[in-house]
């Protein structure tokens, strides 16, 4: 089964510093034919305006990816952890038993677009942990880099759950396989470009979901930026 989530279908809250579209349920949006993809519970695209952002706020039992496409993101938490976040790099945040944290515009200039995602751990009330890491774009050119993994393989972030994220970069011309194994289910989110796959077009913000597949696929994209997430049923 492969099921599609248009971009324009999303969840959409507006305020005066932020632009969020919301993938599944979360907040105020409220949809219960998309609370989650198994432990995939949520994928917000935010545009943050210069100088705003998320005052500091709590969560627990939950591992919090940041992925940023434009712009500089500044987080602080009261674990210790603490940085900024550009392009290319990604962030890791285990609420573990409980943590409060803040997302900024890290300026007063510029806005910042960035995905925020969250997946249930496969354990509960560990100690929080924060990592941020910087992934070089030519280990993904026109093939799937490991960004996180249970084990850290391959220098990715290591993560509370048996859930793999991998990214690939798409110039016109250039295309990668993707070979689902049925007893996985995995998310393909389309971060920036153009993406056809089979006989799915997709563009920014859309997505497919896999389930009992096992056909391979062939992505080819023009300008991508493209998530995938390996998830166990």
């Amino acid at each position: 089964m492969i099921v599609a989530r248009p971009a324009a279908e999303r969840g959409i809250v507006r305020t005066g510093w932020l632009d969020s579209r919301h993938t599944f349920s979360f907040g105020h949006y409220h949809d219960p034919r998309w609370m989650g993809f198994g432990p995939l519970r949520v994928i917000n695209e935010d545009r943050v305006a210069p100088g705003g952002g998320f005052a500091p706020h709590r969560h627990a039992n939950m591992e919090i990816l940041s992925y940023v496409l434009s712009g500089a993101l500044a987080h602080r938490d009261d674990s210790g952890g603490g940085g900024v976040l550009r392009p290319g790099e990604v962030q890791w945040m285990s609420a573990g038993h409980g943590i409060e944290h803040s997302e900024f515009n890290a300026s007063k200039e510029e806005p910042v677009h960035f995905l925020q995602i969250w997946i249930q751990p496969d354990r509960v009330n560990a100690p929080p942990a924060y990592e941020q890491r910087a992934f070089d774009p030519a280990a993904r050119r026109g093939r799937w880099a490991v960004l996180a993994s249970p084990d850290g393989a391959e220098g990715s972030l290591a993560i509370r759950q048996q859930a793999w994220l991998r990214g690939v970069l798409l110039d016109a011309g250039e295309s990668v396989a993707l070979t689902p194994d049925p007893v996985r289910r995995y998310w393909l989110h389309v971060a920036r470009g153009r993406v056809q796959v089979g006989g799915h077009a997709l563009g920014a913000g859309d997505a497919l979901g896999f389930a009992d597949e096992n056909s391979p696929v062939r992505l080819a994209g023009e300008g991508a930026d493209v998530l995938l997430f390996d998830l166990p049923r």
